[in-house]
């Protein structure tokens, strides 16, 4: 496994592999579904936009409680019921830099200890502080292969 630092990195890295992924795509670009049966890149972003606090809110409970409890979240119900199609691509992207950047300077103040501390999902059991950066690192990541296969459905720059 990635140490805490290396882990924090990348976490701070996905902000930009997220802009870079979206990077010259128009509006209707951004809301076109060229994957049948996949989200729109826009929706992709909500989707990680409206998650990001999320993971955020993981990571501070585990910081700052003993073994809390973390709650999971339904995707879908996020999607079909927060307007994504009528969201700001600018804005998501923004709000996702600045969750990472605010929960980037806590995690660079912990001790390497720190990262041993343990919530308890709901679905998944017990899960660390490096457990869960790790899946918000992952998430990003992971979605970003998506618009990537979007824009080569499009005929754009991969």
């Amino acid at each position: 496994m990635p140490s805490p630092s290396e882990l924090i990195d990348r976490y701070l890295a996905g902000p930009s592999e997220l802009r870079a992924a979206v990077a010259g795509m128009s509006g209707e670009q951004a809301a076109a579904r060229p994957v049948a049966g996949r989200w729109s890149t826009l929706e992709v972003v909500c989707h990680l936009a409206d998650f990001e606090p999320i993971l955020a809110d993981r990571m501070k409970r585990v910081i700052a409680m003993d073994k809390p409890l973390l709650m999971g979240a339904d995707e879908d119900q996020f999607a079909r019921r927060l307007a994504y199609e009528e969201r700001d691509l600018d804005e998501e992207l923004a709000l996702i830099e600045v969750t990472r950047r605010q929960m980037g300077r806590v995690l660079r103040s912990l001790s390497a200890e720190a990262f041993e501390r343990a919530g308890v999902h709901h679905e998944r059991g017990l899960m660390t502080l490096a457990e869960v950066l790790g899946s918000a690192v992952r998430h990003v990541t992971h979605h970003v292969a998506f618009i990537r296969d979007k824009r080569q459905a499009m005929g754009l720059n991969a």
